[in-house]
């Protein structure tokens, strides 16, 4: 296909590739792959863009996966379901809905693929509920040498446990087997509180909610909580009326909330006026709906985000130095800043590896600067032992990052031996991961 000019999502990052290739078998995709390396050229799969970083960009072989996005095998009694890797989350929902079955829990965008969720640790929010990584049951992989392999805890574990979390840095993912549930529907309670409240009844609202998270609304100490719980097997759900779902979740939290920020744009001294009003608008609400619909909601108001994990214990006092840093420094921020919470887990080079952790995640509107903003933030979090997330904007090294990661060594030592020419590396990867 002919090279063309590729940006991202948030267009933080431009990509300028020989060429761009789309193949729809995984025979296709390894013989992009082989063709490349006689070549010399570099390759880097990408999917929907919604990475903030450089992570899927190159100067080598953009390879789109949006034609590698079918359901190859449903195994509804043991709950494993297979698709390729280009399968779009939105897509995957309905798939499974059709089935029965239900990914335990979900991110807050479904527009990514399954693969570049998976690939750069995308979560959701749940002490008990895990990244959709942690939900991966096997993977396909086509190699540097263009073979294409399985691993799974059993077979190739040391592949499988890097490439849970791999960054696209040992090869291209082609299909991925999850482990599912029976579909399930959640009660969602979100209501507006106190910063200070919610920080004081902070353990209490993690633990007895199945998913808590809340949005902080900078210059101001009023948040929106969201408390989502699974409804007992029988209960019917009681989802939102058609004109008022479209009226909360596409006009007020898409269409009204660009209006706001472009007039935050033009007048940013507004901001915090901004702010309070939105803050005081909000009102509490109750509905029950698939998992899936209440995990995800559209966003279409473009932004550039950073997100740190911290130990879940120090998140108050990240998100008290974070209100310091703000009215101190005379910035104006008209996102709200979301926090979230999950459980440790065992994945080589997820945010959440060893400990129970704390997500704060801070915005700008797409035509507002950030750089000031998100450099403070992050070291604050870094400051409190954090890890930035790998799909969005921070500024740390392989140096920086690995001795935050136990197991960063073990990983970096699967990448040499299956990559050791750096076909897959690219920028971004050099700056985190070290150059091959």
């Amino acid at each position: 296909m002919t090279a063309a000019a590729w940006r991202n999502w948030s267009q933080t990052r431009r990509a300028h590739p020989v060429r761009v290739e789309r193949p729809g078998s995984v025979d296709e995709l390894s013989d992009v792959v082989r063709r490349a390396v006689r070549e010399g050229l570099r390759v880097k799969a990408v999917g929907s863009g919604h990475s903030f970083t450089g992570a899927a960009a190159t100067d080598g072989v953009l390879v789109r996966m949006d034609a590698l996005d079918r359901p190859v095998r449903v195994d509804r009694p043991r709950g494993l379901v297979t698709v390729e890797a280009g399968m779009p989350l939105h897509l995957l929902n309905r798939v499974l809905a059709a089935h029965g079955l239900a990914l335990t829990n979900l991110g807050d965008i479904d527009r990514q693929t399954v693969s570049g969720a998976i690939s750069t640790g995308t979560h959701g929010t749940g002490a008990r509920s895990g990244s959709l990584a942690a939900q991966v049951e096997a993977l396909e992989l086509v190699l540097a040498d263009g073979t294409s392999v399985r691993c799974s805890a059993a077979e190739r574990p040391q592949l499988f446990e890097a490439a849970r979390i791999g960054l696209g840095a040992l090869g291209v993912i082609s299909r991925v087997t999850l482990a599912c549930e029976p579909a399930f529907a959640l009660h969602a309670f979100e209501a507006p509180m106190r910063l200070r409240d919610v920080l004081a009844r902070l353990d209490e609202l993690i633990t007895r909610n199945d998913h808590f998270e809340f949005y902080w609304f900078p210059h101001t100490d009023r948040v929106l909580t969201k408390r989502n719980n699974r409804l007992p097997p029988g209960v019917p759900p009681r989802p939102l009326r058609r004109g008022r779902a479209w009226l909360e979740d596409e006009f007020l939290s898409n269409t009204l909330f660009a209006g706001v920020n472009r007039v935050g744009t033009a007048v940013p001294c507004a901001i915090p006026r901004l702010n309070a009003v939105s803050s005081r608008a909000l009102s509490a609400r109750r509905y029950s709906d698939a998992s899936h619909r209440v995990f995800t909601s559209p966003r279409r108001v473009v932004f550039r985000e950073l997100e740190y994990a911290v130990p879940r214990g120090g998140i108050a006092d990240v998100l008290t130095a974070v209100d310091r840093w703000i009215e101190g420094s005379g910035e104006r921020v008209a996102f709200p800043v979301e926090v979230r919470f999950t459980p440790a887990d065992d994945l080589w080079l997820s945010t959440a590896h060893g400990r129970d952790t704390a997500y704060i995640a801070v915005h700008q509107y797409l035509r507002r600067p950030f750089a000031r903003y998100f450099r403070a933030v992050a070291g604050i979090a870094d400051a409190a032992g954090g890890r930035p997330h790998w799909g969005k904007l921070h500024w740390l090294t392989a140096r920086d990052l690995g001795p935050r990661y136990p197991r960063f060594a073990d990983f970096l030592r699967v990448r040499a031996a299956l990559d050791p020419e750096g076909t897959f590396a690219n920028a971004y990867l050099d700056r985190v991961l070290g150059r091959p």
